[in-house]
């Protein structure tokens, strides 16, 4: 099969797919791997690198989608890409399509088979791939939040540890899966006042057992969640349902009450955000002023850290990119379920249910029921 790497377009987006490594490992069992130019150097990867890893250097990213049959990517196609799609080719990437029905739109008039990243769940109800970017958009999450309280970048004035005498920043985390928990660890790490509202009374319970005392558990009810938004100094939104648009767990009124200079980081705008005055932003202009506070929405948080991410990501994602390019999309559905709950549109059909409520469009079900075991 012939692989396309493209290089990632979306504004500050320095991860790339594939590393040198895995264009080895695809070499091995007979296939074709095209990288464009430039493709890894937001990651410190060489042209050269991917030369002697033994892949072939593509000057236009035209040529790319022209001759791969299998394109990997890190970040969903732009609409600068939509022309280049080609039918039957199958794309393999982070899509989070119900935030965006242009993209979902654009993907279904090209006839592609659409494999997200963000879908991919195992037997134990884990995302694999998903996982590691949650890791590191959750630590950042509190870099930036520690970064935007001070008063230069016109936020409270606060530290999250505060100093002997003087009170540490109260931070409210909702949602305790992995982007909350990351999220929790670095803050309290900071000696921040750190809550996690999660859903799940089992999750509070685990919570509760490996957090330090500086962090307290609550259940996510709408009367906590606004009576701890309106004492927080920094919010972060870590809310996710698999493929599905996220809910506004925090509506307007509630970041009315909030203190003047607070900062709210929502991760999960990716899925459209779980905060009701969120707006997509870019690392390049990543804030805006609503309601008096400042809020941090950009889409591709872990895109920062080019060089931590894309490892990471390379970790979790080859794998299952040998198993679709060594067997066809097909076969490798049906002999792993979770790619299967991968697979989010197949040839102008949505096959993820999530997607398809989030739009009012129809959900296929046989085209998957097809492909099972």
């Amino acid at each position: 099969m012939i692989i396309g790497i493209p290089k990632e377009i979306k504004p500050d987006e320095y991860r790339v797919s594939l590393i040198p490594g895995g264009v080895e490992e695809m070499l091995k069992h007979g296939h074709t791997v095209l990288v464009e130019k430039g493709a890894g150097l937001g990651s410190s990867i060489s042209d050269q690198d991917y030369e002697k890893a033994g892949a072939q250097l593509i000057g236009n990213p035209g040529d790319i989608y022209k001759y791969a049959q299998f394109i990997m990517k890190v970040k969903e196609p732009m609409p600068e890409e939509y022309h280049l799609l080609k039918e039957d080719q199958i794309i393999f990437t982070f899509f989070h399509f119900a935030a965006s029905k242009k993209l979902t739109d654009a993907i279904l008039q090209a006839n592609v088979i659409a494999i997200a990243y963000e879908t991919i769940r195992d037997e134990n109800g884990r995302h694999p791939i998903l996982t590691p970017m949650s890791e590191v958009a959750g630590r950042m999450s509190i870099q930036a939040g520690a970064k935007y309280l001070e008063k230069p970048m016109h936020g409270r004035g606060i530290l999250l540890g505060g100093v002997p005498g003087v009170a540490p920043a109260e931070v409210v985390i909702i949602g305790g899966g992995v982007v909350g928990t990351n999220a929790a660890k670095v803050a309290a790490g900071f000696g921040a006042r750190v809550t996690i509202l999660d859903i799940h009374m089992d999750r509070l319970r685990y919570l509760d057992d490996i957090m330090p005392k500086n962090v307290i558990t609550l259940m996510s009810n709408i009367q906590n969640i606004r009576e701890r938004v309106a004492d927080a100094d920094l919010l972060i939104g870590a809310v996710l349902i698999e493929g599905a648009r996220a809910p506004h767990v925090v509506t307007k009124d509630m970041v009315k009450t909030m203190k003047a200079g607070a900062v709210i980081i929502d991760v999960a705008i990716d899925q459209g955000g779980c905060i009701e005055t969120s707006r997509p932003t870019t690392h390049g202009n990543p804030v805006y002023t609503e309601c008096n506070v400042i809020h941090y929405c950009v889409t591709n948080i872990p895109g920062a850290v080019g060089c931590t991410s894309t490892q990471a990501l390379a970790n979790v994602t080859l794998p299952y990119a040998m198993e679709l390019v060594n067997k066809g999309y097909e076969r490798a559905a049906r002999e792993n379920p979770a790619i299967m709950r991968g697979i989010n549109a197949v040839k102008g059909k949505i096959t993820n249910q999530a997607v398809a409520e989030a739009f009012g469009m129809d959900y296929n079900s046989l085209l998957l029921s097809s492909l099972s075991i």
